[in-house]
């Protein structure tokens, strides 16, 4: 028993002839095949791992550069541009200081105004003066008039809603109470 111990370890680190050397060579082959994929497949990770660094990198450069850039728009004015701007700006937040004190007649000159910035045919009356006051201004600035009109024509005729709803529901109210007190004195 011991021999056969002894010669079972000899023939370990021998070469076994149970499989053909065709076979062997086969698989030796298949196996140098497949670690060469793994190879390649590990090379392709490192250098998308690498790019994607790079990019981070490169992207990291690119924000830092755009924090460091303000961008500002500023609307070109002449003399007699800027004047005319003041001017319709001020004629406009006159109006509205009129509000508290006479709102039909302030939404009636903010309606005159407002046709006056418009290229349509306009409802009602045009504000001639301030019509060529506008038309003195520069292009951008005419439009932002417009809009600050458009904004607060679009205001008034909203709190005119609420007014209304707010009205009616009180009127509803004191009918509903007079309703209410005539039923129990008859």
């Amino acid at each position: 028993m011991a021999q056969a111990k002894i010669n079972a370890k000899a023939n370990e680190g021998r070469f076994c002839r149970s499989s053909s050397m065709a076979d062997r060579s086969s698989r030796l082959l298949e196996s140098l095949d497949q670690l060469e994929l793994r190879i390649s497949l590990c090379l392709i990770l490192i250098d998308v791992l690498g790019e994607r660094e790079e990019l981070n990198l490169t992207a990291n450069r690119l924000m830092g550069r755009t924090l460091t850039v303000e961008v500002s728009v500023e609307t070109i004015r002449n003399p007699q541009q800027q004047e005319s701007l003041k001017h319709a700006t001020r004629i406009i937040d006159e109006v509205v200081n009129k509000f508290l004190d006479d709102l039909g007649n302030a939404k009636s000159h903010l309606m005159s105004l407002y046709s006056a910035c418009s290229s349509e045919v306009p409802h009602g009356p045009v504000d001639q003066k301030f019509q060529s006051i506008v038309i003195g201004c520069a292009l951008e600035d005419q439009k932002k008039i417009k809009r600050r009109l458009e904004t607060l024509l679009r205001n008034i005729e909203n709190s005119d809603k609420a007014i209304k709803l707010l009205e009616h529901s009180k009127g509803a109210g004191t009918k509903t109470l007079q309703q209410n007190a005539e039923s129990k004195f008859n």
